[in-house]
C-alpha cells in the first residue's frame, strides 16, 4: 500500500507537500487544529522555520503550542527548518532560546529535528512515515483536534485580546489581578506594576477599554 500523510491545508503552498507528492506519497490536506503533518496514529509533526520558532518564543506562543501537540499525539515531533543561526535572529537572548529548547525537549518530551530546507523536511517526513506505516504497522488516523478549552485557557484567551498582550503577559496579568474583570478595570499605574507593561502599553490598553465605540451601533428598545 502507498504511504499516506495528512497535511494541514496551510502547508499546500510549501515545497514540502509537492516533494512528498513527487515521492509517491498520498497527501490528504485538511484543516488541522494541532500540528502540520500526521503520519500515523502515534506521530504528529509541527514544522517551524527558525524565524517562526524564535518569534513564537518572543510572543509567548511556543509553550502553549508544545502543550497542545503533546496532548494530541503520543509521540509528537518538532521539525526546526532553516539554515539560519537562531541565536542571531531578532536579537533574542541566548538564555531565552536555550530555555525554550530545553522546555520543548525536556518538559514536553518533544524531540526537535533540524532540517536545512523544504527538501530536507520532506525527506524527514518520508522516512518517518515509512517507519511508522511500514515498519511499525501503525494506521493513519486524525488526532489533533483541539480539545475544549479549560476555564483558565478561556480567561487567558480573553486577556490576550488586549493590545500587545502575549500568552505569557496574559498569565502575568491574571496572576497579578486574580480575575479577568479586575484586569479590565486596572488603572494605567496598576498595569505598569506587571513585568512587561510599560507606560505606552498600559496607556494603549486603557484606551482600547475606555474609548467609545464608533462603529455602527444597534439601539435596543
Amino acid at each position: 500500500m502507498p504511504l499516506r500523510i495528512i497535511a494541514d491545508h496551510r502547508e499546500i503552498p510549501s515545497g514540502v507537500v509537492r516533494r512528498l507528492f513527487e515521492a509517491g506519497v498520498q497527501v490528504e490536506t485538511r484543516q488541522l487544529d494541532v500540528g502540520d503533518y500526521i503520519v500515523s496514529s502515534e506521530v504528529g509533526v509541527e514544522r517551524k522555520s527558525v524565524r517562526d520558532f524564535v518569534q513564537s518564543i518572543i510572543d509567548g506562543r511556543l509553550l502553549e503550542q508544545a502543550r497542545m501537540l503533546k496532548e494530541a499525539f503520543p509521540k509528537p515531533v518538532l521539525i526546526l527548518e532553516g539554515r539560519e543561526d537562531p541565536y542571531t535572529v531578532r536579537g533574542i537572548h541566548p538564555n531565552a532560546l536555550r530555555g525554550a529548547l530545553l522546555a520543548v525537549a525536556v518538559d514536553f518530551n518533544i524531540p526537535i529535528l533540524p532540517s536545512r530546507d523544504e527538501v530536507d523536511t520532506a525527506g524527514l517526513l518520508l522516512v518517518l512515515t515509512r517507519r511508522e506505516q511500514e515498519e511499525k504497522r501503525r494506521e493513519l488516523v486524525v488526532r489533533g483536534e483541539r480539545k475544549g478549552l479549560t476555564l483558565e485557557e478561556k480567561q487567558r484567551f480573553v486577556v490576550e485580546g488586549l493590545p500587545g498582550v502575549s500568552g505569557t503577559l496574559a498569565q502575568r496579568l491574571l496572576e497579578r489581578f486574580g480575575t479577568v474583570e479586575r484586569v479590565m478595570t486596572a488603572s494605567e499605574r496598576e498595569l505598569q506594576l506587571v513585568q512587561g507593561i510599560g507606560p505606552e502599553k498600559a496607556r494603549e490598553i486603557r484606551e482600547v477599554l475606555t474609548s467609545p465605540y464608533k462603529g455602527k451601533q444597534v439601539h435596543l428598545l
